[in-house]
Order: structure tokens, then sequence, then C-alpha cells
């Protein structure tokens, strides 16, 4: 093995992916693959199989192929969520790698914002952020041996440690224009990376963030159509460009991956240098 598959090669292990069907989500979920992972996508339903395809032709470590299968859960029923770790390792499979990359956006002006986007936005893109760091993380203490006080030797951690990667956003830092919601709820998200961190950084479990910029997704249709609002955002960007969901693939396999095991409560921003203007 060279040094660099050393590194950040991902062979063996076993990632679970929220919000991967597509944008920054799909791209990442293919980028797990190549890096050697087996993943798992969390969908609402099994009739979106793109990314599973894509996953299956072109994923896989040399991109001969990569192993994928698909999981059912409502991201904003809470009754949903709190069964899909617990059943996922019923199952008999280990989680290794876990993304919440699963979101939704409201807009609204903030004197108008309704009670019931609110409500929507903090469940899918807070609480059950919460709810699966919590419980794939516990998952993760049990299959380690870690130990309250006390760091995982490595002779007694052979699965190496186990990578909770929350995508937060830039308004964790701003409060953005017109989506309180959002900004509340990835406000909360900082705060959940760092709690989790505090607990668990010492017993084998390393949960990091990132924060995505202004990318071209489908979420941020509605900034791209506005000329006004586009040519504000593009003019600030250093980079001179919005980004693409090509952009994290670097990102997630570096906290997936054994070169990131003494980072932890940290939210790496991918933003063409945006925070730094």
């Amino acid at each position: 093995m060279s040094y660099i598959e050393e590194l950040f090669s991902l062979k063996g292990k076993t990632a679970l992916l929220t919000g991967a069907t597509r944008g920054i989500g799909a791209r990442m979920a293919l980028a797990l693959s190549k890096a050697g992972a087996d993943l798992i996508l969390v969908q609402r339903n099994t009739t979106n199989t793109t990314t599973k395809d894509i996953i299956e032709k072109q994923g896989g470590f040399e991109s001969k192929g990569g192993k994928c299968d698909i999981v059912v859960c409502d991201l904003a029923d809470k009754e949903s969520v709190a069964k899909l770790i617990p059943n996922v390792v019923a199952s008999g499979r280990s989680l290794d790698i876990v993304v919440n990359c699963g979101g939704i956006q409201r807009r609204h002006p903030v004197e108008n914002f309704p009670e019931e986007d609110w409500n929507e936005v903090l469940q899918v893109n807070l609480n059950t952020v919460f709810t699966i760091t919590r419980d794939a993380g516990k998952h993760m203490l049990e299959t380690r041996g870690g130990v309250a006080g006390q760091p995982v030797p490595e002779t007694k951690n052979p699965l190496g440690n186990g990578k909770i990667i929350n995508i937060s956003s830039l308004v964790a830092y701003q409060g953005g224009l017109n989506v309180v919601a959002y900004a509340a709820a990835k406000h909360g998200v900082q705060g959940i990376i760092k709690a989790f961190s505090n607990g668990w950084a010492g017993k084998g479990v390393n949960v990091n963030g990132i924060a995505p910029g202004y990318i071209s997704t489908d979420m941020n249709e509605a900034l791209i159509a506005d000329p006004v609002r586009s040519r504000q955002i593009l003019e600030r960007i250093p980079a001179g460009r919005w980004g693409t969901p090509q952009d994290f693939e670097g990102a997630i396999v570096f906290l997936a991956s054994r070169a990131s095991d003494y980072v932890s409560g940290e939210c790496l921003v991918v933003d063409g240098g945006w925070m730094g203007r």
C-alpha cells in the first residue's frame, strides 16, 4: 500500500449518508466509494436509484464499481429517524463513517416566516442531525471499546476511528437573508459538532463538519435565478466562481480517513475564500 493509500484509503469501511440523491451529497457518496468504502444511502424511498447506479458503475477503488445499498427513512419524521441507526445495526452492518448531508430550505422575509416552515426545517436540519449523530456515535463507541475518560489504544481498536461528518453552512457563521430557520439550524449543527467531539474525541470517534459556501445546486436555484443577488454573491467570492459538488470530494475523503484522526470538533469551510474576504 502506498503512502497516499495508507492515509486516505477507505477500503473495508462502511459509510452511511443522508441527502445523497443529488448535489453535494451525491458527489460525496461517489468520492467515498472511489476511496474504497461500501455505501448505505438513506432515502425517503427506493424509487430514486440514480446515485446508487452511478456508484455501482463508476465507484469503487480504481473505479471498478462500488457496493451500495439504500435504506428508507423520512428525515422529517422523528419516529422514523429514531429507528434508522438501530435498524441498520440490527441488520448486521457496522458503521465506520456517517455523513449527515440531508437538508431542506425555506425562504421568507423574517417578519413573515411561517411557524410550520420553521418546525419542518429545524426537524430535518437540526433534530435529525442530533439523533443520527448520537445513535451512530453510540454504535461506534460500542464497536471500538471506548471507555469514559480513557483513550482507546490503537492495539484495541483495529477498526480505526469512527468518523461522523455533519454538513453545516456559511450561515452557521452569518445570518443569511430570508433563511432564519436554516440559519438557526446550522448554528445548532456547529454546537452539535463541538459538543459531541468533546464527549468522544478520546474514545475513538471523531465528529467534524463541512460548511459549504455558495454552491451551484438545486437548493440555491432561487439565488442563482436572481440576477442582482447572484451577481452580488459572485463578486464577493475570491475564487471568482460558484462552487460545484466536485469541490467537496477531497474534504469528505480527508475527514472520513485516517488522515484526520487528530482532527475533531472542527468545521472545514469550503467556500472559495468567502469567509476570508
